[in-house]
């Protein structure tokens, strides 16, 4: 699916890029046509101005400069004087154009030259340019080889042409690598969706499992038989099972942007301190020790329940976690413009390269843990949380402790 998707960026992107160099190209070449044609015409009334009288000799060289360069244009004057019956009779007054020997040539130029009404004009059949003057006695013609002309041009769209493969190509490379670059966020979030799912599924059937086989142990035997750690051992999986579907819930209405957070002025000092009173009792029972440090009067923009929520999932993870005997503390300080809440744990410190990952879905450092390895969702939860009142979540590890470090604005 990604692979499509980069090539139909990049088919979507040099298609763009052709129509633009193809537009490009051709305004380039009428612009060029409409530049040498509008030359060649004035080369023609200069030629009808400059023109050397019979017999003078005089043969200017007429050009006309493109791109720096300039282009010498053969040229000859012709001067027709009308005679009877149709006839005429046409004398060569000049130029510099070699092949005039053809007399029946030359004839049928000025025929096809004298068929056309206009005063300027192209005789297609010899690659020539003319322009006409009548002053009631003679006619005046002056031609302009058109070869040149058309030769220059092919060789200007040519070397454009070759100039518009080249960028071409090049943005052919780079239209790759944007589509690269554009699609690592889909391709990431594509991966993580199929881990997410093969996580979930291998999640969900390690209870679904523990019920089935209990369910089978109880419905081969008598009702009075049936030993009560059984039925246990089903409620309990069915928690557990219920647990994750609604932290997955949790996930899945995040990622569709749905709104969860409901801000409002509470007291961060509240809400810490209530934690700390529920988990008391529990890590007190882990033999890991409760201790709180909470500054009063830490008032925050947020939704009360959500952050009770983080500060519980991090005081969970501290009491699984936590090196027995150890002491776990919950700080909450206020600086100028944050509130910065804390929960510590001593253990053995976190690789720094695993510190980033705590916080994506179902990662586990070590598997073998078993239950209290949990779900791998916790923390992903209280990170999504954070972000939703516009707050941080870190780790850090060294060889006194692990700290998990929340940050959010205080309240204006």
């Amino acid at each position: 699916m990604i692979r499509k998707l980069r090539l139909k960026f990049v088919a979507v992107c040099m298609a763009m890029v052709t129509a633009v160099l193809a537009v490009v190209c051709f305004a380039i070449f009428a612009a060029l046509r409409g530049n040498v044609e509008d030359l060649s015409r004035q080369v023609l009334h200069r030629v009808i101005q400059e023109a050397a009288f019979p017999g003078s000799g005089r043969r200017p060289e007429i050009g006309v400069e493109i791109g720096g360069d300039k282009l010498l244009l053969p040229y000859f004057t012709v001067n027709v004087w009308p005679g009877g019956g149709g006839s005429y009779t046409a004398y060569v007054t000049g130029g510099t154009y070699a092949d005039l020997e053809d007399t029946e040539e030359l004839a049928a130029v000025l025929r096809d030259c004298l068929d056309q009404k206009g005063m300027e004009g192209v005789v297609q059949s010899y690659s020539l340019r003319y322009l006409r003057q009548d002053n009631g006695i003679y006619i005046k013609l002056a031609f302009v080889d058109m070869s040149m002309e058309r030769a220059m041009l092919r060789e200007m769209m040519s070397s454009y042409l070759v100039i518009a493969l080249a960028a071409f190509l090049l943005l052919l490379g780079v239209s790759v690598i944007l589509a690269r670059w554009a699609t690592q966020p889909v391709e990431r979030a594509w991966r993580q969706q199929r881990q997410f799912l093969s996580d979930a599924s291998h999640e969900l059937k390690t209870p679904l499992t523990v019920i089935l086989s209990n369910a089978e142990l109880l419905s081969a035997l008598p009702l009075e038989e049936r030993p009560a750690r059984w039925t246990d051992n089903i409620l309990s999986e069915s928690q557990q099972m219920k647990s994750l579907v609604e932290e997955m819930l949790t996930l899945a209405r995040a990622d569709n942007m749905a709104p969860s957070a409901v801000l409002a002025e509470i007291s961060l000092s509240d809400a810490a301190g209530d934690c700390a009173l529920a988990f008391e009792p529990v890590a007190f029972e882990a033999g890991k020790p409760l201790e709180d440090r909470v500054t009063e009067d830490v008032e925050v923009l947020g939704d009360r329940d959500r952050l009770r929520r983080l500060i519980s999932i991090l005081l969970d993870n501290a009491i699984k976690y936590g090196a027995e005997g150890g002491t776990i503390t919950l700080s909450l300080e206020k600086t100028e413009r944050q509130a910065r809440l804390t929960v510590a744990n001593p253990g053995e410190p976190i690789p720094p390269e695993q510190l980033p990952r705590l916080f994506e879905r179902f990662y586990r450092m070590d598997a073998s843990r078993g239950e209290k390895s949990g779900f791998g969702l916790g923390l992903s939860i209280a990170a999504l949380i954070a972000q939703e009142h516009k707050g941080t979540l870190r780790a850090e590890s060294d060889c006194v402790s692990t700290r998990f470090i929340f940050t959010m604005p205080l309240k204006k």
